[in-house]
């Protein structure tokens, strides 16, 4: 039999088996995205339209009115008297005798001289219309809305000018003092009217002054209005 090995020298000798160490990983720090070229990082705050500074907000325009009444009116008017015209012409080539009525206005117009009270007239009203859609072409109509201070461009907003007088009116009925309180609202100019029941009408018209300046900011009108008030003692 041969004898064991030494005990000493089988712990001493190396494991044919490396010990298995187990690889741990360290979690990664999350890393930032890098910001798109020529996007802000944050969200710029949207500019104060209630101001009432020059530079909060962008100007707008009153929008344009569509004129749908004047252009069906003068479609109707070019359309009847083309039509008439050109059916009387047809029937003319056809044979048959020319209209009395354009037989008449030829006449008419050939032998009446151009100081005839008629031909005067007629020469107004002509250009009376022609003025008349010139200056439709030409504006924008819709005087009744008061264009806002629009936060971007190509954004349009406006107000009626019966809300921003019902706004108003309602600021001004606020101040102590005030019993009745008339609005009226214009382009370039509000015109408040109020009876004061009590206290000084100086003061109530100073603080009724400033109340309405105040409330007309707030409106955020492209083109603010003056104020324009007058006060009257009101006995009870």
């Amino acid at each position: 039999m041969t004898p064991d090995p030494d005990p000493t020298a089988r712990s001493s000798a190396p494991s044919a088996r490396p010990a298995a160490v187990p690889l741990t990983k360290e979690p990664e720090e999350p890393r930032e995205q890098p910001a798109e070229p020529g996007l802000p990082e944050h969200d710029p705050p949207p500019p104060n339209l209630t101001a009432g500074e020059p530079g909060s907000g962008q100007r707008t325009h009153r929008p344009w009115s569509a004129r749908r009444l004047p252009a069906a009116l003068v479609a109707s008017l070019v359309l009847v008297a083309a039509g008439a015209a050109l059916l009387d012409v047809v029937a003319v080539r056809a044979g048959h005798p020319a209209a009395a009525w354009r037989r008449h206005l030829a006449d008419e117009l050939a032998t009446r001289p151009l100081n005839d009270v008629w031909m005067l007239t007629g020469a107004a009203v002509a250009a009376a219309v022609g003025v008349w859609l010139i200056v439709l072409a030409l504006t924008p109509g819709l005087r009744h809305w008061l264009p806002l201070r629009s936060p971007a461009p190509g954004l349009r907003a406006a107000l009626d000018r019966d809300g921003a007088a019902d706004l108003i009116r309602d600021a001004a009925m606020r101040v102590p003092g005030v019993g009745k309180a008339r609005i009226r609202v214009r382009r370039h100019r509000v015109k408040a009217s109020a009876d004061v029941r009590f206290r000084d009408p100086r003061k109530v018209k100073d603080d009724l002054t400033a109340v309405l300046g105040d409330e007309r900011d707030q409106l955020a009108l492209a083109r603010p209005p003056r104020i324009v008030v007058r006060v009257r003692r009101r006995a009870h």
